[in-house]
């Protein structure tokens, strides 16, 4: 693997946003997740839940609501009172409609995706059609005091169950006018405090299932108004409720951060007879649990500890796999930081404002694991804050660390940085050319002299940096059959001749930057691409996929190398491809051009092209453990794999120069003493 002085950084003081509300594409394979923050993600189920789209927040849009609808259209609502269209090509808001009653607290999709229903403060019901280009209003429902927390449409779409403060209600569609109006509370004597019904569910029995702030899950009759089932899973509230699509299991989230599975049983063996069984607890958050969705294969969770939690349903696995491992996602799978390697300089990008810290030095030098002393200790030079609501989509700094860019929905900035001394000043750029706005992603050429600016419709802008603080438009690249997609992935040769590009649609671009022509695309593959890199000598192009493959495509031979070749034939270590983090970054090390170095949020690699790939029967080892072994038995684990895990969570890895390296790290700990404190609960022996 090699010895290396390692530069560990835990100064990022990133503190992820929570999960406030989930949806999963009926019958389709993505999950939207809407963020505290107002930022939409999509996970892509097929791409070992990949996180392949993220459209940021914004400080005056808050996200209540995510509901997919016909043509895989996402809506989203909020507290703003508006209903949104999000343009899942362009990552973006497409449309935004007043939903005239206030603040939104809840939005559901009929069972065919072209009606929505709103659930407003001003106790109202409200009607949308679907239509193309956006929704059109429809009518109102009947209308009664008190804000509409919960919706939820019967799977014939004639009725819809509505959940308030201490009563639910349901509609009719056809006329508008309440059929049922059920006191959540007329069975419990002398109750002092309000119940807050927080999540409804209308099955197609006829029984509407509730969880409310008492920590109970019940089941109503709705015709008869009467109930017929309640279960206290919790001493507070349950927040959250989602039905499996068969309407035989329950997945419920509450606010001590446990969710637990309620599952429809014969009472017994053979009897047709069946009652709802409280049968699975989990904790797997510490904060309140949000939001809950149920896959076909799978509960997912997502907490205010900013965890989305994807546990499999073990009955529902065929076989071990990608399907059966538990996913705990903390950490977007792009990266927030950027490296200048000559300057010995981070970029860490929040969603409002950017830190430029320089890196601390040493004089000594001293044995493997021990920590040397600082000569001059890190330094935070600069913060730049994003003026206006719109949050940062991306950020970089030159490898020079004399320019610094980013971009938010509406605006790219460009910043000159100069250093005399201890002295820093930030100059900004005027009159930087209008793009096709926003950037998704800013890659920097190797000497500093160029931008590439990544854009909509699978198009990269070059921008030439000039002296002594500006710049002009060279040229724009685009793929030659058009894309509809945006680029979210840039790779550029360190002699500047190749740009390579990945869009939405995952196909794999490579432009020659002497011609500004496109050169060559990659053959297609099945799934995501997340980190991809050029060697600085061979120019040959290394992708890593959502699946954990491993390909090296040769940019001027338009083909696979012959290693690629041989890893496809011979196939990857069955732990490697087991893993559930994906590769977010790819670098090389001049020195070893044999070397690959790339990571995930749990480990750190060293891939030895040299040495021949580990079959099954080897043993992928931490290199700590791997050396607490005798020689002999280090010798018969020699292989292409040289993984480290001593840094966690990893959030970015680069090769400072041939023998430095700088591991940036984000311990779960240490942001959640920032978040609010959890609901307390009395443990044994306390």
């Amino acid at each position: 693997m090699g010895e290396f002085e390692v530069h560990r950084v835990r100064f990022f003081g990133l503190v992820p946003a929570g999960v406030r509300c989930l949806a999963c594409q009926p019958r389709g394979g993505r999950l939207a997740l809407a963020r505290t923050d107002g930022a939409v993600e999509v996970y892509n189920f097929a791409a070992n839940y990949f996180q392949e789209k993220v459209i940021p927040g914004h400080e005056a849009r808050s996200v209540e609501a995510l509901c997919w609808t016909v043509g895989d259209r996402l809506f989203g609502a909020g507290l703003g009172g508006e209903i949104m269209e999000y343009d899942l090509a362009r990552l973006c808001v497409a449309h935004t409609v007043d939903g005239c009653g206030g603040p939104i607290w809840s939005m559901v999709a009929n069972s065919s995706g072209t009606q929505l229903a709103i659930g407003c403060e001003d106790g109202s019901v409200k009607l949308f059609q679907v239509v193309p280009g956006g929704i059109q209003f429809e009518r109102n429902l009947d209308r009664r005091k008190g804000r509409i927390l919960c919706l939820s449409w019967h799977p014939s779409d004639t009725h819809i169950a509505a959940g308030s403060i201490d009563i639910l209600r349901v509609f009719d569609v056809c006329s508008g006018q309440t059929v049922q109006r059920i006191m959540v509370n007329y069975h419990v004597h002398k109750v002092k405090r309000e119940c807050i019904v927080w999540s409804i569910a209308f099955l197609s029995s006829g029984t509407v299932v509730t969880s409310d702030s008492f920590g109970r899950v019940q089941f109503w009759d709705w015709e008869r108004g009467t109930l017929l089932e309640s279960h206290t899973v919790s001493t507070s509230a349950v927040l959250s409720l989602s039905v499996s699509e068969k309407e035989d299991s329950i997945v419920v989230g509450t606010s001590t951060g446990a969710t637990y599975q309620f599952q429809l049983l014969p009472v017994k063996m053979g009897s047709l007879e069946k009652r709802w069984v409280r049968t699975k607890p989990f904790q797997h958050h510490t904060h309140d649990v949000r939001a809950v969705a149920h896959s076909s294969t799978a509960l997912i969770s997502g907490g205010l500890d900013a965890q989305l939690v994807i546990r499999p349903l073990m009955e529902k696995v065929q076989k071990k796999g990608y399907d059966a491992v538990l996913r705990k996602f903390t950490f977007p799978h792009r990266r927030l930081v950027s490296c200048a390697r000559k300057a010995r300089l981070l970029l860490f990008q929040f969603s409002q404002h950017l830190e430029l810290w320089r890196l601390g030095s040493t004089d000594e030098t001293g044995k493997d694991g021990e920590v040397l002393p600082l000569r001059r200790m890190p330094e935070h030079l600069v913060q730049l804050k994003s003026k206006g609501p719109e949050h940062i989509y991306c950020s970089c700094v030159s490898p020079c660390g004399s320019w610094v860019a980013y971009s938010t929905a509406s605006r790219f900035h460009l910043y000159r940085v100069q250093y005399e001394g201890d002295s820093v000043s930030v100059k900004k750029v005027p009159r930087v050319p209008k793009l096709l706005l926003p950037a998704y992603q800013l890659q920097f050429s190797a000497d500093s002299s160029s931008l590439f600016v990544a854009s909509a419709r699978g198009s990269v802008h070059v921008l030439q940096l000039l002296e002594p603080g500006g710049c002009k438009h060279l040229h724009t690249l685009q793929p030659p059959s058009g894309c509809p997609e945006a680029v979210y992935l840039l790779a550029v040769s360190a002699d500047g001749h190749w740009l390579a590009a990945v869009g939405g649609d995952w196909a794999i671009h490579i432009y020659n930057l002497k011609c500004f022509k496109h050169h060559c695309t990659v053959p297609t593959y099945s799934c995501a691409v997340t980190a991809l890199a050029i060697h600085p000598i061979t120019n040959n192009l290394v992708i890593a996929y959502s699946d954990q493959q491993l390909f090296e495509f040769s940019i001027p031979e338009k083909q696979y190398t012959s290693w690629s070749r041989m890893v496809q034939n011979c196939g990857l270590h069955k732990v490697w491809l087991e893993r559930d983090s994906p590769i977010t970054h790819i670098t090389f090390n001049p020195k070893n051009p044999s070397h690959i170095l790339l990571h995930d949020v749990y480990m750190f690699c060293v891939l030895d092209k040299s040495l021949p790939l580990p079959d099954n029967s080897a043993l992928l080892m931490n290199q700590s453990t791997l050396k607490q072994l005798p020689e002999t038995a280090r010798q018969r684990q020699l292989h292409a794999f040289k993984i480290c895990k001593k840094f966690q969570p990893l959030l970015f890895a680069d090769l400072l120069d041939e023998n430095c390296l700088v591991m940036v790290e984000r311990p779960i700990m240490d942001f959640k003493t920032q978040l609010p404190l959890p609901v307390q609960q009395k443990k044994f022996g306390t």
